[in-house]
């Protein structure tokens, strides 16, 4: 079903993924590709089933095959070591029959299932790890639009501001109190902040839009649509959980499965010196005939059988010990991987906490400097329009603040990066869509 986003609807943060796990073209494909991996599964299950093939042959022998008798053993008035040589079968012959066989004893089938299985598995997590990258994208973008809507509020009242403050100076440079200098440079101070709220406007516009994309919707267009922005709270920021859930990591679930796969193929390797046993049956008819006519009358022979066989590998062609150690040594690899990156996951997830830590002492400064220096600007108005202080030092402020606040963005979209990062390592990334 494609989602269609009206104009002024809301979308939550778990609609948005679970449209985009739903809707988007690669998801959809990667599940086909899981699909594909179970009927393979299934047909290597019917190898236990009878196989019964139809073979029909009508064959012209323009040379006859000759042998020779020994006439001399059948008849005592020829010499006894006398031969006459013989020409066997029919120019034209005809064949037509049906053969079953029924495999008994085969340990290659089920560790040939066994191996379609793990694949199944390994396509299925793989899959798994395509949803959750996917999830991870959109929450992040899902944030951003957060984060630059916040934004686009502060900067009215900033701008509002840095109105307030050339307009001031303006009026004293009108009364020839002020250089045309410290006018331009709150000009540019204003123009600045104006530029700034286009600039967000427009990357508000740009995520929006992405944000369409990722959960599959056609209409680009249809981005006039808000956030529910109460997720902030419903997901707290300083809930901060290192248990680290492996079942929920698909990569880590892959190398251990990828591992025992080589170990699988390395025994599928050994059952091909293995004899195998079953049986099989014929039943069919032959035609022979000197001239061509299908239907000659009785011109055709049956014929049938029924029996066990047993057959016994002995030269392969191939050396299948090297190929043993190889798949060995490609299991190791796999395990010696998948202990590096748990080890990887819980280094990231230790220094991602102090980050989070630090991120916030540093936020919490900057805030207050923020207020800090909005009250000054109070002052330093107030002190410019009583003659008492410098539009210069005015001036400098509103550069000053604007510093500020562009780091402040900066760190504080850091942050929630920083806690999705603790969500996608720990394995609890789920825990935004389900």
């Amino acid at each position: 079903m494609q989602p269609y986003v009206q104009a002024q609807s809301t979308i939550t943060l778990s609609q948005a993924i679970n449209d985009g796990l739903a809707n988007r073209k690669n998801i959809i494909a990667g599940k086909l590709n899981v699909s594909l991996s179970k009927l393979q599964t299934k047909a290597l299950q019917h190898k236990y089933l009878p196989q019964v093939s139809a073979e029909y042959q009508y064959l012209y022998n323009p040379i006859l095959p000759t042998s020779i008798l020994p006439i001399g053993v059948f008849n005592p008035s020829f010499p006894i070591d006398a031969t006459k040589s013989v020409q066997f079968g029919t120019n034209w012959s005809q064949s037509l029959g049906l053969t079953v066989t029924q495999p008994l004893l085969d340990l290659s089938i089920q560790r040939y299932i066994n191996e379609a299985t793990l694949k199944e598995q390994i396509a299925n997590l793989s899959q798994q790890q395509t949803e959750y990258e996917l999830a991870y994208t959109i929450a992040q973008t899902y944030i951003d639009i957060y984060l630059g809507e916040a934004k686009l509020k502060s900067l009215i009242v900033d701008t509002n501001r840095t109105y307030i403050s050339y307009m001031l100076l303006k009026n004293r440079f009108d009364e020839k109190r002020l250089l045309k200098s410290d006018l331009n440079k709150a000009k540019i101070n204003h123009n600045n902040m104006v530029q700034l709220f286009k600039d967000w406007t427009a990357l508000l516009i740009e995520d929006k839009v992405y944000l369409i994309f990722l959960i599959g919707a056609t209409e680009l267009k249809q981005w006039n649509f808000e956030i529910d922005t109460t997720f902030a709270m419903k997901y707290s920021i300083e809930i901060i959980d290192n248990t680290i859930f492996t079942d929920q990591l698909s990569d880590l679930q892959q190398l251990t499965l990828q591992s025992q796969l080589s170990d699988l193929q390395a025994k599928i390797e050994r059952t091909k010196h293995l004899p195998t046993v079953g049986f099989k049956g014929y039943l069919g008819a032959n035609q022979f005939s000197n001239l061509f006519n299908p239907i000659a009358a009785n011109s055709w022979f049956g014929l049938s059988y029924i029996g066990l066989y047993v057959k016994t590998p002995i030269l392969f062609g191939e050396n299948t010990h090297n190929k043993i150690q190889q798949l060995k040594l490609q299991s190791d690899q796999y395990n010696l991987q998948k202990e590096d990156k748990k080890n990887q996951y819980k280094n990231d997830v230790f220094t991602v906490k102090l980050k989070i830590e630090n991120k916030k002492l540093q936020l919490q400064t900057q805030k207050e400097n923020i207020m800090l220096s909005k009250e000054s600007i109070n002052i330093f108005q107030a002190r410019v329009k009583e003659g008492q202080e410098s539009a210069s030092n005015l001036n400098l402020e509103e550069v000053s603040i604007q510093l500020l606040e562009a780091d402040y963005e900066m760190n504080k979209k850091q942050l929630w990066v920083y806690w999705l990062d603790n969500l996608k390592k720990t394995g609890q990334l789920t825990y935004l869509w389900k």
